[in-house]
């Protein structure tokens, strides 16, 4: 009767003959897994209607991304509550590659200290995949106000507290918040008056029933270029190339004062780090295009490249700076 060891010895050969065999086919699979993405059409969740400008950059950023990848990027607008219905079915779908999330700097660092009660927490159910570009607002006056620098206007918020407003979209919008800064920042009180949507400020600001208001750059340049208000600063850390002479709020009087508003690419949490990698590669590329930057420019956007790494830190930077703001404010929404 054969020994034990011998036994042994006839059931290993044929277990280890299977292993081999086995193991390539595994790191085969695992490859063909990763080197497949995207095998389908990928969904771009867009937290704004279609035709605005948050849309429009979306759909050229989509439609290079489909041009790198090989496989079509389809948005889709899920419009309303600040963001919040985008921010809530894109982080509920499947972390496979094949959604992704158009994210802002109100959807991300501003919502979760905006609003009571969200069905998701945006900081925690997403993966950063890369920044895209970011924009700054103008803050102008009408051309009765008699000012004509920030100095000015602080100064005249101070001999007349309570007196001044600044005009927004709405409540936690990023113009109102904006205005919230400056005068936390600037000791003056002036006196938010929120409206459904800039474009009903703005008509407001024009007549002078209201003494200023923050908007985007895209959308005032326009008229500040034709005399019709009068811009006393942008709200970035430099000089918008739309509006080269307008200097920024922090080197016209107030130091410090930064508003970046900002737009990424995010996945849900738990997508692949290979899947990841993939994307942002390809939206680095996609960003070095002259014809991409021309087009983010005419949006009043400049391109913001990154790793991913880098847009998770500058969520959770943002988030950190317009937490206090929003309960200075005390604006609260359902």
């Amino acid at each position: 009767m054969p020994c034990l060891s011998a036994v042994l010895r006839a059931f290993r050969r044929p277990l280890c003959a299977l292993l081999v065999a086995a193991t390539p086919a595994a790191f085969s699979a695992a490859a063909a897994a990763s080197t497949g993405y995207p095998a389908k059409p990928i969904r771009l969740v867009v937290p704004f209607p279609a035709g605005g400008p948050t849309d429009a950059m979306a759909r050229l950023i989509g439609q290079q991304l489909s041009q790198q990848l090989g496989q079509p990027v389809l948005v889709d607008n899920r419009g309303g509550a600040g963001g919040t219905i985008a921010t809530e079915a894109a982080a509920q779908a499947a972390p496979d590659g094949y959604t992704l999330f158009f994210s802002t700097t109100g959807t991300m660092a501003i919502n979760p200290w905006l609003y009571r009660s969200l069905k998701v927490d945006p900081l925690k159910s997403f993966d950063a995949v890369g920044s895209v570009a970011s924009t700054v607002n103008v803050l102008v006056v009408p051309n009765n106000l008699p000012v004509g620098n920030i100095r000015e206007l602080i100064a005249l918020a101070k001999q007349k507290p309570g007196t001044l407003t600044f005009g927004s979209a709405g409540n936690g919008s990023s113009n109102h918040l904006s205005g919230e800064l400056f005068k936390s920042m600037a000791g003056i009180d002036i006196v938010h008056v929120p409206y459904k949507g800039s474009a009903a400020a703005f008509t407001d600001l024009l007549g002078g029933r209201i003494s200023m208001m923050f908007d985007t750059v895209s959308s005032q340049g326009q008229y500040i270029n034709a005399g019709k208000v009068k811009a006393l600063g942008v709200t970035g850390a430099t000089r918008s190339e739309a509006l080269p002479k307008v200097p920024t709020i922090a080197e016209a009087g107030l130091p410090g004062f930064d508003v970046t508003i900002w737009f990424g690419l995010s996945a849900p949490k738990g997508t692949t780090p290979d899947v990841i990698r993939r994307l942002n590669s390809e939206l680095q590329a996609v960003l070095a295009l002259a014809d991409v930057q021309k087009q983010l420019a005419a949006l009043g956007a400049r391109p913001l490249p990154g790793t991913p790494a880098d847009f998770s830190r500058l969520i959770q930077h943002d988030a950190g700076k317009w937490s206090p703001v929003v309960k200075a404010s005390g604006a609260s929404l359902d």
